[in-house]
């Protein structure tokens, strides 16, 4: 999947802005940022279901938009409301997405079997959508969305209502899916999901401000990541965030996360908390995934080519 200059505008508002992406076969690519960034709105332009204001799209070797009707059929979409009919049980739901897909009846029966079995439904077939727990209707979502065996599978929040347990379990359906060949592409706002990603891409204001591996993002803010252990930690936190150069401080039980900018100097954050007399001590630390999101969408780019 690849998009070049991708943008998307209604009326005055832009909510996609330029964006360049190229997601590797049978990768999970993670798409963070904050809320109203621009993920959803590139997701649907991305499988066809909104027309771009600017900027080329391919996907799976078809032109999109222009070729949307013919890629339908060959991915997947499950969104955070999960798209299931409550009425029905767990298999009339995979039965009436098979319909749609126009599986063929034994085919049908055996892909639903395989799934029901897979997805640990086999004591809850008749059981109705609507009175299972969040994480079964995850499950059962995910089902729904892969019962044509699609080559592409889009996820926008799909875990955003569930527990931490069910969404770890997640997390194993997806890879087994990117094993089995599937190229997964996920919207999501918890960094321990985007650490699991094969690749990141963070949207702030419909603008690309970060793509690379986990371990590429998290490389490029070496030097910049501290911890302070103050005995006055509130204090503390309110002295360094009046320094130039830093970018954020968060309070991690008593110590604190500073977050510099490419020019800050630590020693200016140790000159400040002797003048403000509050004892502190103070080492460097790797940068977490948090790290690179708030420096991202900061806008202080940590992508090189790749920022606003």
């Amino acid at each position: 999947m690849r998009a070049r200059g991708l943008s998307k505008r209604f009326g005055t508002l832009t909510a996609v802005d330029g964006v360049d992406l190229e997601v590797p076969r049978r990768h999970v690519y993670g798409f963070l940022g904050p809320n109203g960034s621009g993920k959803s709105t590139t997701i649907r332009m991305l499988c066809g279901l909104l027309t771009p204001s600017a900027g080329r799209i391919e996907v799976l070797g078809l032109r999109i938009p222009e070729q949307a009707e013919a890629l339908r059929s060959r991915i997947g979409y499950m969104t955070q409301k999960f798209s299931l009919f409550d009425d029905l049980s767990v298999r009339e739901n995979l039965e009436f997405l098979a319909a749609v897909h126009d599986l063929p009846k034994a085919q049908a029966r055996r892909r639903i079997d395989e799934l029901v079995e897979q997805y640990h439904f086999q004591d809850r077939q008749k059981q109705l959508a609507g009175t299972m727990s969040g994480g079964q209707k995850q499950r059962l979502a995910l089902a729904a969305a892969v019962i044509h065996e699609p080559e592409l599978l889009f996820l926008d929040e799909p875990t955003s209502a569930v527990d931490p347990e069910s969404r770890r379990d997640f997390w194993e359906k997806l890879f087994e899916l990117a094993d089995a060949g599937t190229t997964l592409l996920v919207s999501t706002h918890y960094m321990d999901e985007a650490e699991r990603c094969h690749r990141i891409a963070i949207l702030d204001r419909g603008v690309l401000v970060a793509d690379g591996t986990p371990a590429e993002l998290t490389a490029r803010l070496e030097g910049r990541m501290l911890v302070v252990d103050a005995d006055r930690p509130r204090q503390a936190a309110r002295a360094l965030s009046a320094c130039a150069g830093v970018v954020s401080v968060a309070q991690i039980g008593n110590s604190l996360r500073v977050l510099l900018d490419e020019g800050g100097n630590p020693t200016s954050l140790a000159d400040a908390l002797r003048a403000a007399g509050i004892p502190a001590r103070m080492h460097p630390q790797a940068a977490s995934l948090e790290d690179v999101f708030v420096a991202a969408t900061r806008r202080k780019p940590v992508a090189g080519g790749e920022g606003a």
